[in-house]
């Protein structure tokens, strides 16, 4: 049998957790309030029908100031029970915000790192902070505005019954038509629009966050926004979106909604002519000013309604889009965690007969590829780009899990260990280094929270550091990224090593660390290598060819595959692709020598 789907609102509530109860309550207060708030109506009508009654003698209407007390006590009493209410959704919808932003933080923790790459983070910080705080405003004001206008809808349809039905049938024609025009905007297919609209707003989101780290290099060539096509056609097509819905869908419906709200009096107006004549005919005149009276008061109370409902409706329709935003967050793959978990019994590493396709990629990104590195060896990964090497260092770790095949370190399927003693295992220096606006000595110790303060120097010092601690105002304690205090491409490098250093991991990857080091800095990050890498298990990708010469194996892929493996010497001699990329990398080194003596 097909498991039923949860309503929106359901799917909302779980995530408040032990604060549901004071929404529902919030909801109920909400609901008192709003009768609350048509019993002074009721008072005025009370009032009317005195004077009325003893006109033109008015001073015989002695309950007139009674009713106005009356009146005033229950406007203030449905004041402060709203308030109450608020104050209860409120709370519960601050607690819910927030426990949607922790859900889909802790979501995102179990998720694979390779995730975050095809993933931008101000998409996912749009889908999950942005939408939270949509919802926020739906538990806060607009469900309790719904609740209480349904409670004060179904009072009005009874009090507009109770005298003449003629009459309450002409105040809520006006209704009729609203709710109508409502649907026609924001039912059936312009639900969809209106998800379309959201979507543009995520796609500008992504290609915005992109343009603003790309703004350096707008300004170097002195282009424009329009250089940056994404950008200038996600703003295009979200612009387009809005004007569709607001101008073609909701101008002509939202011109009727308003019309007939604001005049629902209208609608009264001919139908007490109609009832004129038979009540004058009848001598009950009286009666009939003031049942009219009472309908021409609580007309003004169904545009007030609903004001209110529409208002909510449209809560609820940009409630439902964050949810449809948040449950993407929500549904994103996580890895799977085995229960009975293995420790690695080494620390070498083994690839047997692995391939891995990128979801929604036509071909595999590695092919039946298939290599050991033994433990303390250094095994170095190159080939052109593209050819996989990136992939294969990120299957090591779980950044991605293989499609078929396995990758063993320690002779255990990295799928049956436990993901935080896999983590243990591996050490991690990338090309693109990322330091936290923090102190050095707190950006190192990030790789062991419990190091001490000389274990971390120790490391900076391994890492040839001591030059860039020295320069800096207050030393390893120096914030980075504040007042003007910044390092270098390779200077961060070497503060990433000292990471790798201190964590003292027994396998080390190194995705072409060097590629953006001057050749001082070159100097002194392979100074730091020969301290990472001593004793270790070490697999390197680097496209300077130089750097791999040493290396105990050199494991050349193309297109996936595995071409080429052995040392250095041998792969010459073998005269492969090998051979062409060393002889094609010495041109290269000989041409910028060349040109440096030319200068």
């Amino acid at each position: 049998m097909k498991e039923k789907k949860q309503s929106d609102l359901k799917v909302l509530l779980s995530y408040a957790g032990n604060y549901k109860r004071l929404t529902i309550t919030g909801l109920g207060l909400s609901a008192v309030a709003m009768i609350l708030g048509m019993l002074p109506y009721i008072c005025i009508w009370l009032v009317a029908r005195d004077l009325i009654a003893v006109a033109p003698n008015w001073a015989l209407a002695t309950g007139v100031a009674r009713y106005g007390w009356m009146a005033f006590a229950f406007a203030v009493a449905g004041i402060v029970v709203y308030f109450g209410a608020l104050m209860c959704t409120h709370l519960a919808a601050f607690r819910t915000a927030s426990n949607i932003r922790k859900a889909g933080m802790e979501h995102l923790m179990k998720t694979p790192l390779g995730f975050f790459d095809s993933n931008a983070s101000g998409l996912l910080r749009n889908r999950l902070d942005g939408a939270a705080s949509e919802t926020e405003t739906l538990l806060a004001h607009n469900l309790a505005d719904i609740v209480g206008s349904i409670a004060m809808l179904i009072a009005m349809i009874v009090l507009m019954f109770v005298f003449d039905w003629r009459m309450g049938a002409a105040c809520l024609l006006a209704a009729v038509v609203s709710v109508l025009a409502m649907f026609s905007m924001m039912g059936g297919k312009n639900a969809q629009l209106m998800a379309e609209y959201q979507a543009a707003q995520d796609v500008m989101s992504k290609a915005g966050t992109e343009y603003v780290r790309g703004i350096p290099v707008v300004k170097v060539f002195q282009q424009t926004v329009y250089s940056f096509k994404a950008f200038k056609q996600a703003i295009e097509e979200y612009s387009a979106k809005a004007e569709h819905y607001q101008a073609d869908v909701c101008r002509v419906p939202q011109a009727i909604n308003l019309t007939f709200t604001e005049g629902a009096f209208i609608f009264l107006v001919p139908v007490a002519l109609l009832l004129a004549p038979g009540a004058l005919r009848s001598g009950d005149f009286a009666g009939f000013i003031t049942n009219f009276a009472f309908y021409a008061v609580f007309s003004a109370i169904v545009s007030t309604a609903l004001a209110r409902v529409m208002f909510a409706a449209s809560g609820m329709m940009l409630a439902q889009t964050a949810l449809g935003r948040i449950n993407q967050v929500m549904s994103a793959p996580t890895m799977e965690i085995t229960d009975q978990p293995k420790a690695p019994k080494d620390n070498s590493v083994a690839f047997k007969d692995v391939s891995f396709t990128y979801a929604g990629a036509e071909l595999p990104a590695l092919d039946h590829v298939s290599f050991r590195v033994e433990p303390g060896q250094t095994v170095a990964l190159v080939g052109p780009s593209g050819g996989g090497k990136t992939t294969a260092a990120s299957l090591i770790p779980r950044f991605w899990d293989v499609t078929t095949g396995a990758v063993e370190v320690g002779g255990v399927d990295v799928r049956d260990t436990d993901p935080h003693v896999l983590m243990d295992q591996v050490a991690f220096v990338f090309q693109n280094t990322h330091l936290f606006k923090a102190s050095i000595l707190e950006n190192v110790r990030a790789a062991r929270p419990d190091a001490t303060r000389e274990e971390v120097l120790s490391a900076l010092s391994a890492a040839q550091c001591d030059d860039i601690i020295e320069k800096l105002p207050d030393g390893v304690d120096t914030m980075i990224g504040s007042e003007g205090t910044y390092l270098s491409g390779g200077e961060q490098q070497r503060v990433a090593l000292a990471r790798a250093i201190l964590k003292n991991a027994p396998i080390v990857v190194l995705d072409e660390a060097t590629a953006f080091a001057d050749p001082e800095n070159e100097a002194l990050i392979q100074k730091a290598f020969s301290v990472l890498t001593k004793d270790r298990t070490v697999i390197m990708i680097a496209h300077r060819l130089s750097t791999v010469v040493g290396a105990d194996r050199i494991i050349v892929l193309d297109s996936g595959h595995v071409v080429q493996q052995g040392k250095h010497e041998e792969l010459l001699r073998s005269e492969g692709l090998y051979a062409r990329m060393w002889k094609e990398y010495n041109q290269a080194v000989k041409w910028r020598i060349q040109s440096e003596e030319g200068k």
